[in-house]
């Protein structure tokens, strides 16, 4: 399929058979499914245990042992959370549940994976992401959460939010949305609102706030279109939208809206580009479009 874009601004249009990060997830060409993805991920485990034995029986209860991603997943992330009072067998069981009601949820978590490998250089394998990637980890346990409180079983959605905070150090309210194919990058700190939406293919590096303005009920979160790039220690504040395929400079603080496909830095946040046809997401570069004029 050719997929065409008009970028704003100087009518440029693109015709490209390539997939574009900005309109929504899509799986890329190399990208496995889920059979592939699992083997893989065995595959992988099985060769570390093999390199490395002190691991062998850390891969094994986690990975190597399992059937499927989900059953892996269900392991992995209970015993994360699990404390004195919050057993793990009941998590188990309980993301167990949630990955059968509804399927998306590990669709989105395949999705996350190919994401994190993709766009990370330091990951080297699907199953490093899986393991030792809390900012992956935290995504999963959010899709959990979410789930937990379109279910209206919302005590322990804020319980588990609240568990996943003091575990992993990332806070994300039970309510607010995110799409598939999310990068959280390092993730320490980053904080999501009740009211904040997410599309697909966003990357946000630690530090990152999606904060709330004022104290009604209705939107008081932003809203982050599709393959937007959140460098660290962004702060997003208020019911501001930010455009598919748009990048916002480490440190910035944006308070209004932000069109799609532009680059803003500063506080408060301002455009320097606009009509780029870079999509951030691919490069991730933290610093090119920043500097305007590189002589000394």
């Amino acid at each position: 399929m050719t997929y065409r874009k008009t970028l704003p601004g100087n009518g440029t249009s693109l015709h490209t058979d390539d997939w574009l990060p900005s309109l929504g997830w899509r799986p890329a060409p190399h990208h496995l499914n889920s059979t592939k993805l699992w083997a893989t991920i065995q595959q992988e485990a099985k060769d570390d245990a093999a390199e490395e034995p002190v691991l062998a029986s850390f891969l094994h209860q986690n990975i190597i042992s399992h059937s499927s991603l989900g059953k892996a997943m269900a392991v992995l992330l209970a015993n994360k959370l699990s404390s004195r009072t919050l057993l793990g067998t009941q998590l188990m069981q309980l993301i167990s549940e949630a990955y059968r009601d509804d399927p998306t949820i590990l669709e989105a978590c395949e999705a996350d994976l190919h994401a994190v490998v993709d766009r990370d250089p330091a990951c080297e394998k699907f199953s490093q992401c899986m393991l030792y990637f809390k900012g992956f980890q935290a995504i999963q346990c959010h899709r959990l959460n979410h789930w937990l409180w379109r279910n209206n079983r919302r005590e322990l959605a804020v319980l588990l939010q609240s568990r996943v905070s003091e575990v992993l150090h990332v806070d994300i309210h039970p309510a607010a949305s995110i799409g598939r194919g999310i990068l959280m990058d390092h993730a320490t700190g980053i904080v999501i609102g009740e009211t904040a939406m997410l599309g697909d293919n966003v990357s946000l590096l630690h530090q990152v706030t999606l904060g709330g303005s004022g104290t009604g009920k209705g939107v008081r979160h932003p809203h982050i279109g599709h393959g937007v790039l959140l460098g660290a220690g962004v702060s997003v504040l208020g019911p501001v939208e930010i455009g598919p395929g748009s990048k916002v400079g480490a440190g910035s603080v944006v308070v209004t809206d932000l069109p799609c496909h532009c680059v803003a830095v500063g506080v408060p946040a301002r455009i320097i580009r606009q009509a780029c046809a870079e999509e951030p997401c691919v490069n991730m570069n933290m610093v090119a479009d920043f500097v305007l004029d590189y002589t000394i």
